[in-house]
Formats: structure tokens, sequence, C-alpha cells
């Protein structure tokens, strides 16, 4: 079966593009993009890649070589995706070039091997080597709420999940891949239905992509059993409105940045040997595909144990636990996530209040960007709320006034600011900077006008309106209105 090609994603020169111009025709449109002329200075593009635009192999072998990676069996399916395999940088380096050491198995266990389609996924190599500086990440994915705080805490604190041995698998959405021509991306959308962007280091690939508006069409009737691989032949029967999807389609060259949006789906070849690196990442924009993706899920896991409902203890903990473990994270999760996110945007207009000292501050940019954060998140705290109502709050805690002498918070918060700095091109970030901050965690008045004890969505909602009455006045309610 055949798709059907609806057109091609717009191409456009990164360096002639702001940051504005980015949020207004992409991000906030949840549209797709390439973005070429941003990866000049890449020292990745430099020390990965041969002189004849080759992925540098013996380079990664040389100096790479014992980190352990995933890797994917492109040949074989495993549930709803493909087979993966551990082993070191250097062995698939091995696989790849076929010339394996004599100390790695047998030659009947190469030959099995060689016959395998591989692919390195998901290497968190930042993570593992945080003072190589491969790349600097282009100023219009920056504003990135996910990899900020992952940098300081677990989305999920669950000790039978997070383990020392397992410490960088958890820890961050910040992905090194290689792979040879031919190997290939099963059909899916991003984890946390999370913003993504991926920059070719080397190599070309081929994308096809399905707008949000037709994922429907690509699951059973009952939306639980999707399209795995778009080029075979789907049963129709089975995923009967596959025949009128319609593809954009974009071909990838070396040097090009994708910015792939929330919620749509796609298909990813490696046209040639390639490498590319990729950020999953969240914001205010996107903060409604995840609180959906959420609530679908714990849904389909509430349905799925509904017969013994009767006869558990705390059913509705043991769906919490299910959706974590399914999805990476639950509603009390998300919620901490939020809060947290709340106070560090609260703390960055509290010392913009500080610093400026007149009436036009909240004017700014960065003030206004900050304002649009806040009213994202109790926009969904308010949607939260509403299902809360119905199940019950299950072991959400957070105290604020805890939260301000944590040092993880401090450089959360810390990021949070330069990151704003970078993107608005407004401010200097430095110790005098960290110094007015300590004064303004110990005087906020917010914290003092309320319970620092938050519990519940309905605390988050009270604190941002409380945050809205100290500084911006009506601003947040006339940024609620964009998000409607």
């Amino acid at each position: 079966m055949g798709i059907k090609i609806g057109g091609q994603i717009e191409k456009v020169n990164g360096k002639e593009l702001s940051y504005h111009e980015f949020v207004e025709r992409y991000m906030e449109k949840n549209q797709p993009v390439v973005l070429t002329g941003l990866t000049d200075d890449w020292r990745a593009c430099r020390d990965w890649v041969t002189d004849n635009g080759q992925p540098n192999l013996q380079f990664f072998a040389t100096h790479f070589g014992k980190s352990k990676v995933q890797v994917a069996d492109c040949g074989t399916r495993e549930f709803t995706d493909q087979k993966r395999l551990e082993m070191t940088v250097a062995e698939f380096v091995e696989q790849w070039l076929g010339d394996p050491m004599q100390e790695h198995g047998n030659a009947s266990s190469h030959s099995a091997m060689s016959k395998m389609s591989l692919y390195l996924k998901d290497w968190h190599f930042v993570k593992e080597y945080p003072e190589y500086e491969a790349y600097t990440t282009p100023v219009f994915f920056c504003d990135d709420w996910l990899n900020i705080y992952l940098d300081n805490y677990h989305m999920h604190n669950d000790p039978n999940i997070y383990s020392e041995n397992n410490e960088i698998s958890c820890s961050d959405y910040r992905f090194v891949y290689m792979g040879a021509k031919g190997t290939w991306t099963p059909f899916h959308a991003d984890v946390f239905r999370s913003y993504s962007w991926s920059a070719n280091v080397c190599g070309k690939k081929q994308w096809l992509f399905l707008s949000p508006s037709q994922s429907h069409l690509v699951f059973d009737r009952n939306m639980k059993s999707c399209v795995y691989n778009i080029f075979d032949d789907v049963n129709e029967t089975k995923i009967s409105g596959f025949a009128e999807t319609i593809w954009l389609e974009c071909t990838q060259e070396q040097n090009e940045i994708i910015f792939v949006p929330s919620g749509w789906y796609h298909q990813v070849h490696n046209l040639e040997d390639t490498i590319s690196i990729n950020h999953n990442w969240l914001n205010a924009y996107n903060l409604r595909w995840v609180w959906d993706l959420l609530l679908r899920d714990y849904n389909e896991a509430k349905e799925y144990i509904e017969d013994i409902k009767d006869i558990c203890d705390d059913f509705e903990g043991l769906c919490q636990r299910n959706l974590a473990a399914n999805t990476g994270m639950n509603f009390n999760d998300f919620l901490i996530f939020l809060a947290r996110l709340s106070l560090a945007n609260y703390i960055q207009l509290h010392y913009l209040a500080r610093k400026n000292g007149n009436h036009t501050w909240n004017l700014s940019p960065i003030a206004q960007h900050l304002t649009f954060n806040l009213a994202s998140i109790q926009k969904i705290a308010l949607n939260i709320k509403s299902v809360e109502d119905l199940t019950g709050s299950h072991g959400f805690h957070l105290d604020f006034r805890e939260t301000l002498k944590d040092p993880e918070f401090f450089k959360l918060c810390t990021f949070l600011g330069k990151t704003y700095g970078i993107v608005h091109m407004q401010q200097n970030w430095n110790s005098a900077t960290k110094n007015a901050w300590i004064d303004d965690m110990r005087d906020l008045d917010v914290i003092g006008t309320c319970s620092s004890q938050v519990c519940n969505p309905e605390d988050l909602i009270k604190f941002i309106e409380l945050a809205d009455a100290e500084f911006i006045g009506v601003q947040i309610a006339e940024d609620d209105s964009r998000l409607k």
C-alpha cells in the first residue's frame, strides 16, 4: 500500500529567524520546520565527521568506546518497537565496520550479528560526557523545562526504577543516534508528547509526518493498536482509516535541524550513514499535550485493572503506579514538576521587579514570557483539579519553604534565568545576580501570604493567583486568553 504525500516540510535559514518569529510561526502553531545554518561552530561537526563527510567511527571507538549503549536491531520487532541490545560503543563500531576483535565471541556469533541492521539510539551523551561540549543548543530550543528539571530532579521517585546502576539512563532526554544507511525508526509520537529537535551531524534522513488531526486514522477502532511501519501492507480491516492519511515528507541533509512538534507521529529512515543529535523538550506551549497524554494513559491503566477495583485496598494508588510505569510519570509527578517550575518562574519575576524598580518592568519580553508560563501552568492545574476532584490526591506534597533551601532548586532557577537571558538577550547572569537571588528567596511575599504546603492542584492555582495579585495584575488573565 502506498502513502499519499500532501506536501513538504518548510526549510528556513535559522540565522535569519528571530526567536519571536520561531515561536509565532512554528512552536505556538505546533508546525514542523527544518532550520539551516545553526551548526557551523559545533565541535561534533569537526570531530565526528571525516574529511569526506562520513561518520568518524574510529574517533568514537577511541574516545568513547567503553560507554554502554542501547542498539536497536531494525530487522526485529519487539512489541511496539525494535528489539534492543546492549553493547559498548567500541563493539557497535566493530559490528558496523565488520572487523571484530578476536576476544569478542566466535565467528558464527559475529556472522549472525552482522546480518542485523543495527542502530545506536538514545545515547545519553551529554550526561555521560558533560565536559566535552559537542554542540550548543540553538536558542529556539533553549526554553527546555524537561531537561533543566531532570538535571536536578527525578521525574518519578521510585527506588525500583532509579538505582545507582542505571542513573544515566533515567536522567535526561538529550541523545546521540548513529546508524548505517537503511537503519530506521518505526512510526511513533514522541515521549510525553514532547517537542523534539534532531540535528544531522552527518548523513541524510527521510522523515514522514502525520498531522495530529489525522492520528486517529493509524489506530484500530479501539485506539489501542497503532501502525508499526507505514510502508508495510497495513491491514485495512483492522485499521480502516489508513488509506485516508495524507503525509508530509522531508529529506533532512547534513547540518540541518528539524523541529518536531507535539503529537506529530513520524517515521524516519537513514538514507546514508548518519549521526544525529536529538533532544526531547517541554515548556509552557506544549504542557497541554503532556496532560492530555497522561489523562488518556491513566484512563487506559484504570480500565485495564477495573475488574479488581472492589478487592483492591488502594485502587487509585495502583492506577497511578501503573501510569508512572507505562508513561514515565503520574499525576503527582506532573504536579510536583509544575509546582517547582511555578516557583522558579515566580522567583524570576520577583528578581526582575526588584532589579528594575519601575512601573514598566512587567512589559519587558522576559516578564511577559514568565507571566505566560504561569498562566499556562495555572490552566493545566485547573484541568488536573477537575480530574483530581473525582480521583483524589495520592501523595502529592511540596513544601515551598523547604524547596527554597534546596541547592538543586537553586541550580534549576539559575539555569532557567540564564536561559531567558539568552533567549531575550537582555540579562547578564553573574555572581551578583546569584547573590540578589539569594536575598529574593529569603523574602518572597507570596510564600508568607499563603500556606507553603502545596498538596493538590487547588493549592498550586492559589499560589499562581497570589503571584498574579502581587506582580502582574491582569496580565496572567490576558495571557490565559491566548491559551483558549
